[in-house]
């Protein structure tokens, strides 16, 4: 009898976690530059059919760039997939940054939005350090996944916070109460085209905020990094730009993929990588590094040491999971919201 109650227990807590009986579901917060590359747009879609998935809940999204209309950007997508009240914060101090997709948010047809959302600008949203706190605070211990896609403007300003009317706790008491670990789009840790002192964009583009992230977020809080050179080996193919979409006259991904790079152009992958690792970790998508300690140089330079001790890992990729990999973005990028 008493096997029997303990293989009872055991079904059912790997039935929990499979989805037949209901999904564990990783909560996400999604830091984002959504300015410039179009990567952020697809990786905010795949964490919505994810949740669609019942495979994470996104509990908030914050945005580490200067432009008028990020907000509302992010507020379209989130309405187009079913989830128009996810809590948005935005940083008052950090790179503007023009865009050539996110007037789209303005597109009218007959006079309607063709991406409804009610955010009208971005003075009415709060900043984003608030949003970080609150959405943490209200989280359950060592739970949360926090993926970081751009610069670390808005991490950085997390980890140095202090106690407020929102919590007791410093950033750093919350990151390390709160926080199972963060995954981070930055610098890479290959040779790329022959150079073996690549500074990457999110990096370059704001220095100074990742030095302050990596010197100073938790060493017991680990951080995966997903360098320039996975996601450059994942360019997301045209085809399904122009196939995968047509179940819906207006397709805000699609829209914003065409905008951006044009019909004739598979664009990297890179902040989608993070996203996959961050809900998927155990899907054998990505090996991992050993452990060390990342450190950010003044040129913008990302510099890994390995250490037993470490708090970073940075993601590998094979020849045989980049098909893998590569076929399940498409497949969640493009897979209809589930209102639709």
């Amino acid at each position: 009898m008493q096997n029997q109650r303990l293989t009872t227990i055991v079904t059912f807590l790997a039935l929990a976690c499979t989805g037949t009986i209901a999904r564990c579901q990783t909560p996400i917060i999604f830091d984002t530059d959504i300015t410039g590359d179009v990567d952020d747009v697809l990786a905010l879609a795949m964490l919505h059919t994810l949740s669609d998935n019942k495979e994470c809940e996104l509990r908030a999204v914050t945005i580490s760039k200067i432009h008028p209309l990020t907000g509302r950007m992010v507020d379209a997508v989130n309405t187009f997939y079913g989830r128009p009240n996810i809590p948005i914060g935005v940083t008052r101090d950090a790179q503007v940054r023009d865009s050539k997709y996110l007037a789209m948010v303005d597109t009218r047809d007959e006079g309607k939005l063709r991406y409804p959302h009610d955010v009208t600008g971005n003075d009415e949203l709060p900043d984003a350090t608030q949003v970080l706190r609150r959405t943490l605070a209200s989280s359950e211990d060592h739970s949360v996944v926090m993926v970081q896609v751009g610069l670390a403007a808005n991490l950085a300003d997390l980890v140095e916070s202090k106690a407020d009317d929102i919590s007791d706790l410093s950033g750093r008491e919350l990151i390390q109460q709160k926080v199972r670990e963060v995954q981070v789009m930055a610098g890479a840790f290959q040779t790329i085209d022959g150079k073996t002192h690549f500074l990457e964009a999110n990096v370059r583009n704001g220095i100074q905020s990742m030095q302050r992230f990596a010197d100073q977020w938790p060493n017991d809080v680990p951080v995966i990094w997903s360098g320039f050179e996975i996601g450059i080996a994942l360019p997301y193919p045209r085809q399904s730009i122009a196939r995968d979409f047509a179940y819906t006259p207006h397709h805000i991904v699609r829209e914003a993929y065409l905008l951006y790079c044009g019909p004739n152009h598979d664009r990297p992958s890179w902040d989608l990588t993070s996203v996959l690792d961050a809900v998927r970790p155990d899907g054998n998508f990505f090996g991992r590094s050993q452990p060390g300690r990342v450190s950010v140089e003044d040129d913008g330079f990302v510099r890994f040491t390995p250490n037993e001790e470490g708090r970073d890992r940075y993601l590998t990729m094979t020849a045989d999971q980049q098909k893998h990999v590569l076929k399940t973005l498409q497949t969640l990028v493009s897979q209809p919201p589930r209102q639709n």
